[in-house]
């Protein structure tokens, strides 16, 4: 039974806000049955990022009015939520820290995960612990050491080339790609890599990250990260950017298998 509700007043009408701290579970593509931890605002998207193809539609412009939700009634609400699944016979997959935005800039990122692990090492050893990131945050030694206590740290890279990277991901601050490949490369944890294959187009502008100039980029960004696994996908549900297009299976097959043949395993969840 899933246990969250959604909300569609997203600033942008192709996209929906989690309205709740922690919700599901739900059916991941890559987790499995994924209980969801949700650090940020509930009234809007709050992201340095304006990915074109985000689920949570566009990034809001914030004011004094949202403030991010308190780190103990998060780890509260989980305890709860987690004693409730163990009394009904439920098997959690993964909690994983995503929701309305990046994760890693609530304030007490760190606390909340160092929690929520000690939590599931007490009533759900089974489960794994993800966090879904957008790797602009990893210079930071307290966010770095957070994300190694994860089972899971899964790194948004969709392009390896930084004028994609300035269109598909929109960061909000100057941001080098060549900065999060180095970052991404030094991060000592097991390194989950997570790609959105799409073509199409956002405010006139031609945008493709699988043309044979931003894979042979990408390719050779992964050799240089060397990951543990790298999970590709499509678009999936409705997106901010209106002329955007899902890859076929066939062409993200024929991606997966290429990098396979450079030695890495791969998750595709078409």
């Amino acid at each position: 039974m899933v246990l969250f509700s959604i909300s569609v007043n997203c600033k942008s009408m192709a996209g929906f806000l989690f309205n709740d701290l922690i919700f599901g579970p739900v059916y991941s593509r890559r987790l499995g049955r994924s209980l969801g931890i949700n650090l940020l605002p509930i009234n809007a998207k709050w992201c340095n990022f304006d990915c074109v193809y985000c689920e949570c539609g566009w990034s809001a412009h914030y004011n004094d009015s949202d403030v991010f939700p308190d780190s103990k009634q998060i780890v509260e609400m989980l305890e709860n939520v987690l004693t409730d699944e163990i009394r009904k016979h439920e098997r959690i997959d993964a909690i994983t820290f995503a929701g309305n935005g990046e994760p890693t800039l609530h304030p007490d990122f760190a606390w909340i995960v160092e929690n929520v692990v000690a939590l599931r090492n007490r009533l759900m050893p089974d489960a794994q612990v993800a966090v879904l990131t957008n790797a602009t945050m990893l210079h930071k030694k307290n966010i770095n050491d957070a994300l190694q206590r994860a089972d899971k740290a899964i790194l948004k890279l969709d392009t390896a080339i930084q004028r994609s990277y300035n269109l598909i991901n929109q960061p909000f601050d100057a941001v080098s790609v060549e900065a999060v490949i180095e970052n991404i490369k030094l991060f000592p944890g097991d390194i989950y890599i997570q790609t959105m294959f799409f073509t199409g187009e956002n405010k006139g502008v031609a945008i493709d990250n699988t043309s044979e100039e931003e894979l042979k980029m990408y390719f050779a960004a992964l050799k240089y990260i060397q990951p543990k696994q790298v999970m590709i996908y499509s678009i999936d549900r409705a997106t901010p950017g209106s002329g955007l297009q899902k890859v076929a299976v066939g062409k993200l097959e024929e991606i997966s298998q290429k990098i396979q043949s450079l030695g890495f395993e791969v998750l595709l969840t078409p």
